[in-house]
């Protein structure tokens, strides 16, 4: 067989028995250089994945090898650089950081850096940060579709996703991917006009156009633009002026074929105090989700960032501290910045024990001691009750929905039987506690409203 269909051979069998983030994580970048005297050498795109694969993948490649009837003696990984379509995709590159590296280690990792302007001058005026690219995004099961539709509408602004709504919990990438499409636009063509503000942003300039009596101003730099990009736009809720602006903001863009991008932490159709006809415009396009990384999504979160502060993880440390900060990618890239600095600073390397040691200090707290009444009162405060509409009797749809998912958080976080879940809920019979479980199960694998509204109530949880 030729050398090259091997390869392919082996990543054919590679795709169907590791896990879709595991491959498109470490395998799809990958080719074969060479193959004579019984040793193979493979191109990798960086370090950490030549780690990974020599210390996790290995002998699975080599077994994967024999059973397509070319064993090899020996693999070698090599990094080189990845292929390059065009000279557009060079452009779309980061810019290596300056800082030395210990000023990156104690720098905050939730800090929004100041965006610095290149020759571009759209490139500063936009609010880009220019750190946050489609390159160094990790891609897994939790994220893929938002980073599909996110990599098309870069594509295709204002034609393909119009508008694009991407919603889920603090911390889990939805700015990044966000930004990504604003900066690939950019690097494509430097004289589009692409602003990056949070819906926060977008009413505070509002009433100073009010106040100053420069509304004008304000419609023409916001209507003129070719990507419009809004993060956090729950916060529109409430602020009726400034949602009736926005509304018509949104109706010129879209009119003549200016891309829009929005986030939130919430789905349109449960976001509270929005206008019915923002709600039908920002379901009108692609609506997706991002969701909490899965373990191999957070390992190569960690390695990742890793590299990119120059420090070597062996792999019992990165599986560690994967299974160990699992709430959001915030923590997890903050953590590990954390306990590299203090590796740092005491001239430590960064060991197991080391680690270990450190990660009760420098990680966020944990959780809170959960109670069916905390569960109970967080869902009802979610969905604007009072905890004795959870409790009571009524049987609107805008109450039994929200006392049905708190009785599956009282069984899945708590383990509760259902007995005693019926007990919790106003005394109701246990089939009534079964029933509302296995509803709102079913609901979560089909309505993504449902699914959103249950993993942020998770999160307001173990906040």
């Amino acid at each position: 067989m030729d050398s090259r269909k091997v390869w392919q051979a082996v990543l054919g069998e590679l795709e169907l028995s590791v896990s879709r983030a595991a491959f498109k994580t470490w395998f799809k970048q990958t080719a074969l250089l060479d193959d004579a005297n019984g040793r193979l050498v493979v191109a990798v795109p960086n370090i950490f994945t030549k780690n990974r694969l020599e210390k996790t993948y290995g002998e699975k490649i080599k077994d994967i090898l024999k059973r397509v009837n070319s064993p090899v003696e020996s693999i070698e990984y090599k990094i080189t650089n990845p292929p390059t379509n065009s000279k557009k995709s060079t452009k779309a590159k980061t810019a290596a950081p300056t800082s030395s590296h210990k000023d990156q280690l104690l720098a905050p990792a939730t800090a929004s850096p100041t965006v610095t302007s290149t020759s571009s001058r759209n490139l500063g005026s936009s609010r880009l940060n220019q750190k946050y690219t489609f390159e160094n995004f990790v891609i897994g099961p939790s994220n893929e579709l938002a980073y599909a539709a996110s990599l098309a509408v870069a594509k295709h602004p204002g034609t393909k996703y119009n508008p694009l709504f991407l919603y889920g919990g603090v911390g889990l990438g939805k700015t990044h991917l966000m930004q990504a499409i604003g900066n690939r636009i950019l690097a494509e063509d430097s004289n589009k006009r692409v602003a990056y503000v949070t819906s926060e942003d977008f009413t505070r300039e509002f009433l100073d156009g009010i106040q100053n009596k420069t509304i004008k101003s304000f419609t023409d730099r916001y209507r003129s633009l070719d990507v419009l990009i809004v993060d956090d736009i729950q916060f529109l809720g409430k602020k009726e002026r400034t949602q009736e602006e926005f509304f018509h903001t949104f109706n010129a863009l879209y009119q003549a074929n200016k891309q829009v991008i929005l986030s939130s932490d919430q789905p349109p159709s449960t976001i509270p105090n929005l206008e019915a006809r923002l709600r039908s415009r920002f379901e009108s396009g692609m609506v997706a989700d991002v969701q909490k990384p899965d373990l191999e999504t957070r390992e190569a979160i960690i390695e990742r960032k890793a590299a990119v502060l120059g420090a070597e993880l062996t792999m019992d440390v990165v599986e560690y501290l994967a299974k160990n900060c699992h709430q959001n990618i915030r923590e997890l890239e903050g953590t590990l910045t954390s306990i590299l600095a203090q590796c740092e600073l005491k001239n430590q390397a960064p060991t197991i024990e080391f680690v270990a040691g450190l990660l009760g200090s420098v990680s966020p707290k944990r959780a809170r001691s959960i109670t069916p009444k905390f569960i109970i009162d967080q869902t009802a405060a979610y969905y604007d009750l009072m905890s004795s509409d959870i409790l009571g009797t009524r049987r609107d749809r805008e109450i039994v929905v929200p006392r049905q998912i708190a009785m599956f958080l009282m069984r899945t976080e708590l383990g509760l039987s259902y007995p005693k879940i019926a007990k919790q809920v106003g005394g109701r019979d246990h089939s009534t506690a079964v029933h509302s479980v296995t509803k709102i199960e079913k609901a979560i694998e089909s309505d993504h409203a449902i699914r959103s509204e249950v993993n942020l109530l998770r999160e307001r949880l173990s906040a």
